[in-house]
């Protein structure tokens, strides 16, 4: 059967640009040898709208994804109508006004346990040589062993649980007065369901003010592990896994009731400014999900792409924290439609945003990530923003009265409220 998939507007891929709903300052690379950036390149996260699988290789622009209204996709929001992985309803009453959420897994109050599949296609890169003859091939394989066996799938043992995924440790946390003890949300199995390879041309050509204009499409440099890492342009990547994801729900390895991720190695994106230069840098990763737009029924398909991060690229960022990052907003905001009200970043007032993003308010400060051991090797997934921080309360109803977990230290207290509910 041919699979029609569409592209809703919450993820502006295609042939396109990645249009950032918002951007932060994060801590500066450590060392970007090749990448003449014009602003200083540092690691953050991107909000994506979702993606229409029925449209044309082509632009695919999205409102602000801070803006997007669940309906505005399609139908009018309802569980009933859609086919994806199984969520639960929550909700909390903040500066007058109930706040209603989606969130992967089953309802903490009933006790059961969820167990959502992940299927991880391995993207390793080609890159062009200089010589426009020769190739340099970046593979994604050493990473694959590493990241199946790191705490976002392998059990580790925490104050919310022993024995347990890192996202479903995220999420007891969230409702740990409020689940019953058998409540878990597992990631199992993770499983590599295709390996491909995205030949990258040195250069390709785009429209800069109404002009062809030809730029380099990646810049390299060794990390400190001697790996290559890869800054990749944005809109090449767009193309790229626009496609790619498009084939993987065609072939049947992507599914509706599952967690999808396209693991790349060292890849990070950047982006041209107004004038076709370097602009600003690097995406480590982002979630959204792919939909067929159908009816009655519609079909979701939950997506995340992240990078294994070598040492040495970034400070506060290595190996799995853009997978946590990722996997745990996932979970918290499958459809990426959680709206909460306005917030500022933790040290940057009046930058804002209102939506349910739980990795975002931490990867700004100085330590996001915090060591987890596992069968002996040490991992660095990312501390996420407690539910309870967005609700923006002098008290937390979470675990040990947290706003952040694992680290309950990196946030003391609620978020500061930014002015409206919504940003402008």
């Amino acid at each position: 059967m041919t699979q029609r998939v569409v592209v809703a507007p919450f993820l502006l891929f295609a042939l396109s640009f990645f249009v950032p709903a918002f951007s932060q300052s994060l801590p500066d690379v450590a060392t970007v040898k090749d990448l003449p950036a014009t602003e200083s390149p540092s690691p953050k996260y991107q909000r994506i709208s979702p993606i229409a699988i029925n449209q044309k290789t082509g632009v695919v622009h999205g409102a602000p994804a801070s803006k997007i209204q669940s309906g505005t996709f399609g139908l009018p929001f309802s569980r009933a109508n859609i086919i994806s992985v199984p969520t639960f309803a929550a909700s909390f009453i903040s500066r007058g006004k109930t706040w209603q959420l989606n969130m992967m897994g089953t309802a903490p109050w009933n006790g059961a346990s969820t167990t959502i599949p992940v299927n991880i296609v391995a993207v390793s890169l080609r890159l062009q040589n200089a010589d426009l003859v020769t190739f340099t091939n970046v593979s994604v394989a050493p990473f694959l062993t590493p990241a199946l066996n790191s705490p976002n799938f392998q059990r580790a043992n925490y104050s919310s649980g022993a024995g347990i995924q890192f996202g479903d440790a995220i999420q007891r946390a969230e409702f740990f007065h409020k689940m019953k003890a058998g409540w878990h949300t597992n990631l199992h199995p993770a499983a590599v369901v295709h390996s491909i390879t995205i030949t990258v041309p040195r250069f390709i050509t785009v429209d800069v003010n109404g002009f062809k204009t030809q730029v380099q499409t990646y810049f390299s440099e060794r990390a400190g592990d001697g790996r290559t890492a890869v800054f990749l342009l944005d809109q090449f990547f767009n193309q790229q896994i626009f496609n790619a994801v498009a084939n993987e729900i065609k072939a049947g390895r992507f599914s509706t009731n599952a967690l999808n991720i396209a693991l790349f190695p060292n890849t990070f994106l950047y982006s041209l400014n107004a004038e076709g230069g370097v602009g600003s840098c690097c995406t480590l990763g982002f979630h959204t999900f792919f939909t067929d737009s159908g009816v009655p029924k519609e079909s979701r398909w939950i997506f995340a792409f992240a990078s294994w991060i070598s040492p040495g690229v970034f400070t506060g960022f290595q190996d799995v924290t853009a997978l946590s990052h990722e996997i745990s907003e996932s979970l918290n905001d499958p459809f990426i439609d959680n709206q909460v009200p306005a917030w500022q970043f933790p040290g940057e007032p009046g930058t804002c945003q209102d939506n349910l993003e739980t990795g975002d308010p931490i990867e700004v400060l100085a330590n996001p990530s915090l060591p987890i051991h596992v069968s002996g090797v040490t991992y660095h997934p990312q501390t996420e923003a407690l539910l309870q921080w967005f609700e923006q309360k002098s008290t937390s109803t979470a675990i040990n009265s947290a706003y952040s977990y694992p680290n309950t230290k990196t946030l003391t207290r609620g978020a500061t409220a930014f002015g409206p509910l919504t940003c402008p």
